[in-house]
């Protein structure tokens, strides 16, 4: 009898961590598969439609054409922002973060050099071979709004912007390659989605669950501070600066601020796929339901902007709507930053990203 009694009270003490345990391979498993994997496919198959709607522009320039590159660019600019903050793996490696975007660019060096490309119609830089051994700063997204969307651009209507268009399009080749190399590293069985939700001691890369749960945390967390000092501030200024519109990332195209919500809809999407919140005990489930409520309140305060940055910043609505934003995000480096690890136990710490 009192063998049995024993033997209860440690299923009673042990069955609560295993099940914490359970509950946090669970979130890894599903953000990978559910979230991450789908997020960079979906990035590689839009920016090879990219590639097709420019090439298009180039065979037949025309004003409804050239609208439609547009629109493919503007879609890999939202699957691109939704998939930025996830700054470990593949991302970060063979310099593909900054392939695909350099930013901020404070000294302005990828538009004197996109501008250098233009004027002098440098031909090896429409060669998608010559192109990617190339400055990282004219094969990204920024070159590529500058291309399309930069003084100039109208030119792609006609026979005019004939050297424009064929650069376009080693620029698309060139993003549609590094997106590609992302969404074939994330599918690999036997790679950093292994890894990664399958940790093991032997790994070089995730040798704990821990380890993977601090990483998953952690650009969530790093992912609202990005979002707030680089890509908010940087247009809205700091401490009673004056905006600055024409330092906010892409600005010529309208994208500034969708590409913003969309940032906050990728975290949004990683936290309620994952659902690593609710590996957190009953106690401190109240984090998960707190940051999915701001992270809400973001994405409804980003659609009150509909007008491109310079005309939001001069409307009190529209504005308000930017200070808002920039408030939860306090909020949610809170919840994410310090109450979702202490919940799980983990340690996370913010990484600066003014140097990014």
């Amino acid at each position: 009898m009192r063998i049995a009694v024993l033997v209860l009270s440690l299923m009673a003490f042990v069955l609560p961590v295993n099940a914490e345990e359970t509950k946090g391979a669970e979130a890894l498993a599903a953000a990978v598969s559910g979230d991450i994997q789908p997020g960079f496919a979906t990035l590689a198959t839009d920016a090879a439609l990219m590639v097709e709607a420019t090439d298009a522009l180039c065979k037949s320039p025309g004003i409804h054409e050239l609208a439609i590159a547009r629109s493919a660019f503007k879609a890999v600019v939202v699957d691109h922002a939704k998939v930025e903050f996830l700054r470990f793996g593949p991302l970060t490696e063979e310099s593909r973060l900054e392939r695909l975007l350099f930013w901020p660019d404070r000294k302005g060096i990828a538009l004197r050099q996109v501008q250098a490309i233009l004027a002098n119609q440098d031909a090896t830089a429409t060669k998608l071979q010559n192109l990617r051994g190339k400055s990282i700063a004219v094969q990204g997204l920024g070159a590529l709004e500058y291309a399309l969307f930069g003084e100039g651009a109208d030119e792609l209507v006609g026979k005019a912007g004939a050297f424009r268009c064929s650069y376009a399009i080693a620029v698309t080749q060139a993003i549609s390659a590094t997106a590609a190399e992302l969404s074939a590293a994330w599918a690999d069985p036997e790679a950093i989605a292994a890894h990664f939700s399958g940790p093991k001691p032997e790994n070089d890369d995730y040798r704990s669950e821990r380890e993977s749960l601090e990483e998953l945390v952690g650009a969530m967390a790093q992912g609202i501070e990005m979002l707030r000092d680089v890509r908010l501030l940087s247009f809205i200024g700091r401490d009673g600066e004056a905006p600055k519109p024409k330092s906010a990332l892409f600005w010529r195209s309208g994208m500034t601020v969708p590409a913003i919500r969309a940032g906050f809809e990728g975290i949004r999407d990683l936290l309620a796929v994952s659902k690593v919140g609710q590996a957190a005990g009953p106690d401190d489930l109240w984090v998960d339901n707190s940051a999915q409520f701001e992270l809400g309140n973001a994405l409804r305060a980003a659609d009150v902007v509909k007008a491109p940055v310079a005309e939001a910043l001069l409307d009190p609505k529209q504005r308000k709507a930017l200070d808002y934003i920039v408030i939860l995000t306090g909020s949610l480096q809170t919840l994410l930053g310090e109450n979702l690890p202490a919940a799980l136990k983990l340690s996370v710490g913010f990484s600066s990203l003014d140097g990014d």
